[in-house]
């Protein structure tokens, strides 16, 4: 009889097997991919949404006319750094003293080869 320091037990193998780990790397990688080029994207949404809250909140711009308002959003997003947006882009809504400001469009970033993703963005001030 052996004593029980020698008997060896069998144990499952654990880890990682070369196949999954590659069908991972792949996703994570795609993943990625798809952060890295959608997240600069919505980081300007913000800043024109920031952009668009600021100006209809200016006690500036209350009794502006709708060109000094674009012309106003245009320098903002000169600063901001906003290229998918231009002041004549942005709709001007002035209700019982209250200025709302808005803008619809969309952006196309290409992932690869052929294939892009298209992203319709809303902003309004209120």
């Amino acid at each position: 009889m052996y004593p029980s320091s020698c008997v060896a037990v069998s144990k499952k193998q654990q880890g990682v097997s070369l196949p999954n780990l590659l069908v991972w790397s792949g996703a994570i990688v795609i993943l990625a991919i798809f952060g890295m080029r959608l997240i600069p994207s919505y980081i300007e949404f913000n800043a024109v949404k920031q952009t668009l809250i600021t100006l209809a909140n200016s006690p500036e711009l209350r009794d502006a006319n709708p060109r000094e308002i674009r012309m106003a959003f245009d320098k903002r997003a000169a600063i901001d750094n906003i290229e998918s947006v231009n002041g004549s882009d942005v709709i001007v809504d002035k209700q019982g003293g209250r200025l709302s400001l808005s803008t619809s469009y969309t952006i196309s970033k290409p992932l690869f080869a052929n294939f892009s993703l298209l992203i319709d963005f809303d902003a309004t001030s209120d």
